[in-house]
């Protein structure tokens, strides 16, 4: 399979792998069903850095383990709707939850 081209650090970004990966049926399709969760995961992430709070940080704000949080950005973790909830308080974001 064809690849993207590495960015100037020789790393492909996950945008360019994604997109690559799409092409194949197989992964399209574990994608589909993996997605929401991913979204979940890279929303968290991304909220706790635009906040600047480490893992850390984040856990201590959420009454959690570092851990805990690792977990749930690495897509290992599986979050109730209540820490959710406590994730957008700590940002200053409100969850919002749709079906398409």
């Amino acid at each position: 399979m064809k690849t993207s081209k590495p960015n100037i650090q020789g790393f492909q970004t996950f945008r360019d792998y994604h997109q690559d990966r799409m092409k194949d049926p197989e992964y399209a399709k574990a994608w589909g069903e993996a997605e929401v969760e991913y979204q979940i995961f890279e929303q968290v992430m991304r909220l706790r850095m635009k906040k600047k709070l480490s893992q850390r940080a984040l856990a201590k704000e959420l009454h959690t383990s570092q851990a805990a949080v690792h977990r749930l950005e690495s897509g290992q973790g599986n979050p109730t709707l209540g820490l959710l909830k406590r994730i957008g308080k700590i940002s200053g974001t409100t969850l919002y939850i749709s079906y398409r």
